[in-house]
C-alpha cells in the first residue's frame, strides 16, 4: 500500500529551531512520486514548508494517532496557489468526494461569518 492510499497521514514539518510539528492531513495521489493536500495559505505548516521543505509522512488516524508498525516516508514539499492549486484540489476532491465538498462548504460559511480563509493553497510533496 502506498502512502497516497492512506486516508490520513501525519505530516511532520520543522520549526525554525528544528523542532518537529506534526499535523494529521488528508493525502491524495497526484502524479508519479507526488502526493498532495489542501490547506489555508496562512496555516503554520505553509510557513514552515516555505522555510524548510523537508517533511515526513506516516499513516495515522484522524486525530493523528500513528498506525502500529507504520513506515515513515520522507519527501520534499512545496506550496502552490492560484492556477497551480487546481490540480491539487481536483485530486483531493476525487479521493474524498462528498466529504471534501462538505468541508469546503462549511469552510466557506465559516469564512463569511468569522472572516477566516478557506483552503486556498495546496501542498505537493515529492516522495523520496
Amino acid at each position: 500500500m502506498s502512502i497516497a492510499d492512506e486516508r490520513y497521514v501525519l505530516l511532520t514539518t520543522l520549526r525554525k529551531d528544528g523542532s518537529p510539528v506534526s499535523t494529521p492531513v488528508w493525502i491524495a495521489p497526484l502524479t508519479g512520486r507526488d502526493v498532495c493536500f489542501t490547506t489555508s495559505g496562512d496555516a503554520g505548516k505553509v510557513k514552515r514548508i516555505n522555510r524548510t521543505p523537508r517533511v515526513t509522512l506516516q499513516p495515522c488516524d484522524m486525530r493523528g494517532r500513528l498506525e502500529p508498525n507504520s513506515v515513515v516516508v520522507g519527501g520534499s514539499a512545496r506550496v502552490v496557489t492560484g492556477s497551480d492549486f487546481a490540480p491539487v484540489e481536483k485530486a483531493v476532491a476525487k479521493k474524498y468526494g462528498i466529504q471534501y465538498r462538505l468541508v469546503v462548504w462549511s469552510g466557506v460559511l465559516t469564512s463569511v461569518f468569522k472572516r477566516t480563509k478557506t483552503a486556498d493553497a495546496g501542498i505537493i510533496i515529492t516522495l523520496d
